[in-house]
């Protein structure tokens, strides 16, 4: 097999297939800080492991090459590493929770473990020397902590134990966040929360025995400050558990009785005894490691020092430029001093040699140093030189950006950095910090020449391309954090949206013989959220032409030829939603005669207007994969694309996806996969399409992926032709219940438009008229608004107006397949919707129910909303309450709400919650 032929070093040698998927993760940019960072080979070989949001990297520093271990579907939250560098386990919470355990000379996933702690998932993980054991901590309020034995095939743990409170013995155990092994024996392991630490011995599959007390460590059990707890260790003379603390010391655990093998364990748990603390420097310790007969430790100025069993000072390695250190890994390669590869031939950023501050080891192990501020270091312990491997954002990566004509990258994160990336060859290029605020957008021009920013303060800095120096003072005309930021097509004009509901531009003007920049105007156009704005070109000129689309519904129009100094003109102001919420929008392909932008909502549906009258000609399924479409883009055709076809790249919260063109509502032309599981922020693609990037916002990470659309084409092609698709998407497809019954219902229809009763001969057809469409949806369990009716039959209507000028006057089966799958609701009738409408509209009862009283829910039917007249209202209720109304009872007082509750007073209890309403009034069933 691959993992029994596996060997060091080989998961770069071999060549990798190419890619089955539309979408191959190619390069992760940036890693989780607050995780460890492992060296799995140094020297010749410059080898790093660490996490990126959801991903595994192990990444050849030397020869410029990741490879990519994924299979959790939620953010790493912690990983260990065996002492051979083999085996990496690592662990997630979150929904579906995994424990993952990875041969690193292979990249084969060798064990997976389902539901280990189902309630949240695991905080922390640790492997037993022998690389036999494994050990976790639950991130749930009542912690659980299990021994696996990963190699066994079973999803059960050896044994386990409940940190639950005992309120007898007055124990309460506070959040254990890290664990270890006993490197000299996997039956014991120990714990530690800031302030408390817990022993464990595991004796049998069946027991799990915490070796003591939680102990709790305050000023007067010393009589000194002990400070919080970080990392614990067992000391390598096997009679003693060292703790680090904030306050940088040492605590000295004892045992109180002396070891037994693990064959000859006693009936009851050794006693451990906290016996003093070692006050070893004025900074924080945050990191304890053994290093064969030496004491680690690592603190928050940088500082590593080497110490002997009796706590004795031997070496310091430290450096200004370091900051408070998060892990440090060593090498498993023992290097005499000529040896050791020089920091020139590592592509890194910046040396630094420290004599000074450093004492050669004899051991003479190379490690690499993580920080806190997502920066890693290689140190020689010959030579003393701190290298720098990689810096990161230190906060949220929430900007991204494409040059239009070169293989450049721009990324923007809320601690200020900016960075530009050469991406075919993975090359850091330049970089910019600004200290004031946050990057929260980034836009290139289409010419190349600027980059524009927009920032968390409202400032927005234009800035060189190449250099990223500013080309102008920076603009302060945004109240708000910019959120989003966009040039027009022929780069004269900026346009920005803050969290304010502002838009504002920007003109580029000529002054004193020189381009520059000013500021035009702004304007508050909207009152909710504005999810996009989109510059495109005017039908009729070459004139830049500027929308917005905001959380309110309404797609704003500006005239900027027309506009003036401070005064921002609006030419339309169109509602494009009755109930949902847009999220996005696009500029469609010219596939047909007639132009439109495409947008998408909350409710799953994507939506063709026309650019010019605003009206909604089509609606359509859009992706269904756990969240709506956040952000979406054309993506740019490929030399080696089929130039008739177009694509759709898409970020939802959580995915990248690629959709075929043109969206017809066909599951199967859409794909998408994981990218940031704690939500993507932004997305960019290259200018030749091979290339998407995503940010994963507060994860610190962005991706490159690489698209391969013979992927999509194949899986569209396999999912059939015609209607196919869409037979699958109905409740028991082609051959189910709910297809005859849909046949019934659209021959019935023409068995009454002949009418019921006649004697003539029917005429048998495949159609029926247009009107009849809301009547065979409502039969068939699907209720469209007023609204929703007039949008289907104008989109039947006029489907082929603009090509023949012809309207289309009646509809078949097949076309009302795709038409009822399109529109109806994307995850059925919703409870959800219901009663949060009840949330809205009623009040709390004497019972802390929410209700509607009886007049009310008859006067909001006719006067709110699409308003129902007397007999309609009538109609319906005595419909739905299966009797006909008794004399006198036909017409409702819309005036007076007590003559309309006093029609249905026996039917309709006076007080209306929303599972009355749908299980008694409505008649539909309640999950």
């Amino acid at each position: 097999s691959l993992v029994w032929a596996a060997s060091p070093g080989m998961l770069f040698r071999k060549t990798r297939d190419r890619s089955l998927y539309p979408l191959d993760l190619s390069w992760v940019f940036g890693y989780n800080s607050s995780l460890d960072v492992h060296s799995l080979m140094d020297g010749e070989d410059g080898v790093l492991l660490y996490v990126s949001s959801h991903t595994v990297v192990i990444h050849d520093v030397l020869r410029k090459k990741q490879f990519h271990l994924q299979g959790h579907t939620n953010v790493i939250s912690c990983l260990c590493v065996s002492e051979d560098k083999r085996w990496v386990a690592t662990a997630d919470q979150g929904p579906d929770a995994l424990i993952m355990v990875w041969d690193s000379y292979s990249g084969v996933p060798v064990r997976t473990i389902f539901e280990s702690h189902p309630e949240d998932g695991v905080c922390a993980i640790a492997i037993s020397q022998d690389a036999k054991y494994l050990v976790t901590i639950s991130a749930a309020a009542v912690q659980k902590v299990c021994v696996w034995r990963w190699t066994l095939p079973t999803e059960e743990a050896i044994c386990s134990i409940e940190l639950k409170p005992d309120f007898v013995l007055m124990q309460f155990f506070e959040f254990q966040d890290y664990v270890i092994f006993n490197p000299q024996n996997p039956h014991e392991f120990i714990s530690n929360s800031k302030t408390q630490m817990i022993f464990y011995l595991w004796v049998r599959q069946s027991q799990l025995w915490d070796k003591h007390t939680a102990w709790l460590l305050s000023p007067q059990t010393f009589k000194c400050l002990v400070g919080q707890f970080s990392q614990s260790i067992f000391h390598f003379n096997n009679t003693q558990a060292l703790t680090g603390t904030l306050a940088g010391k040492l605590v000295v655990w004892d045992m109180d009785n002396p070891r037994t093998r693990p064959e000859e364990l006693p009936p009851k748990p050794h006693g451990i005894t906290a016996t003093k603390v070692v006050t070893m420097q004025k900074e924080s310790l945050t990191v304890l490691k053994v290093l064969e007969s030496c004491i680690v430790t690592g603190d928050v100025k940088g500082q590593v020092k080497f110490y002997d069993g009796k706590l004795r000072l031997l070496t310091i390695y430290s450096h200004d430029n370091v900051g408070p250190i998060q892990s440090i890994s060593f090498s498993t390669i023992l290097r005499s001093p000529p040896s050791t590869v020089p920091a020139s031939h590592w592509p890194f950023l910046t040396s630094w040699s420290d004599s000074l501050n450093s004492v050669s080891l004899t051991q003479n192990r190379n490690f690499i140093l993580s920080t806190s501020d997502a920066t890693m270091f290689h140190v020689a312990t010959d030579s003393t030189s701190f290298v720098r491997v990689m810096q990161e954002a230190k906060k949220a990566v929430n900007a991204i950006a494409c040059h239009p004509q070169e293989p450049l990258v721009a990324v923007g994160s809320l601690c200020g950095l900016l960075k530009v990336w050469e991406y075919k060859q993975t090359q850091y290029l330049v970089s910019r910090i600004f200290p004031e605020a946050g990057i929260q957008c980034l836009s290139y021009d289409p010419e190349g020449c600027f980059l524009a920013a927009g920032f968390t303060d409202g400032s927005v800095y234009i800035l060189d391309a190449i250099s990223l120096r500013s080309i102008c003072k920076e603009f302060q005309f945004s109240q708000g954090p910019v959120t989003h930021i966009s040039f027009s097509h022929d780069s004269k004009y900026l346009a920005t949206a803050d969290e304010n509901y502002s838009v504002t531009v920007y003109k580029r003007v000529l002054q004193n013989g020189s381009r520059c920049w000013e500021h035009l105007a702004g304007l508050e156009s909207h009152y909710k959220p504005i999810r996009g704005i989109l510059f495109g070109i005017h039908p009729d000129s070459n004139e830049p032409r500027l929308l917005s689309l905001g959380e309110d519904q309404q797609l704003v129009e500006y005239d900027l030829n027309s506009s003036i100094k401070d005064h921002l003109v609006v030419t339309h102001r169109d509602r494009l939603e009755q109930s949902a919420v847009p999220l996005c929008l696009t500029w469609y392909p010219q596939l047909s005669n007639e132009s439109f932008f495409l947008t998408a909502n909350n409710c799953y549906k994507m939506k063709l207007y026309n650019t010019t009258t605003k009206m909604c000609r089509k609606t359509l399924l859009g992706p269904t994969y756990g969240s709506p479409l956040e952000k979406m883009q054309i993506l740019p055709r490929t030399s080696s694309a089929d130039p008739k076809q177009h694509y759709l790249v898409y970020i939802t919260k959580d995915k990248v996806g690629l959709q075929m063109l043109p969206v017809d509502g066909n599951p199967h032309k859409s794909s998408a996969f994981i990218c940031h599981p704690d939500g993507a922020s932004d997305f960019a693609i290259s200018h030749d399409g091979r290339y998407i990037f995503t940010a994963g916002g507060k994860e610190r990470t962005f991706m490159k992926w690489k698209v391969n659309l013979l992927g999509l084409d194949a899986a569209a092609f396999l999912g059939g032709e015609d209607l196919m698709p869409f037979y699958s998407l109905l409740d028991g497809g082609r051959e189910g219940k709910f297809f005859k019954e849909l046949e019934d219902y659209f021959y019935y229809v023409q068995l009454c438009r002949q009418g019921i009763d006649t004697l003539e001969r029917r005429q048998v057809s495949t159609h029926i008229p247009l009107e009849e469409i809301p009547s065979v949806m409502r039969a068939i369990g699907f209720y469209p608004s007023e609204e929703e009716v007039e949008e289907m039959i104008n989109e039947v209507r006029f489907s082929k107006y603009v090509d023949t000028g012809e309207e289309v006057t009646k509809i078949d089966l097949g076309d009302f397949i795709k038409l009822y799958i399109n529109h109806r609701p994307a995850l059925g009738l919703s409870m959800k919707s219901i009663q949060q409408a009840f949330q809205v509209l009623g009040y709390d009862n004497k019972k802390g129910d929410k209700v509607i009283d009886r007049g009310d829910f008859l006067s909001l039917l006719q006067c709110r909303g699409e308003q129902m007249t007397e007999d309609e209202l009538a109609e319906c209720l005595t419909t739905l309450l299966s009797r006909r109304p008794r004399e006198g009872e036909s017409e409702l007082d819309t005036c007076d709400p007590t003559g309309a509750a006093a029609l249905t007073e026996e039917e309709i209890p006076a007080e209306i919650t929303a599972e009355i309403f749908v299980a008694d009034i409505l008649g539909l069933p309640i999950a």
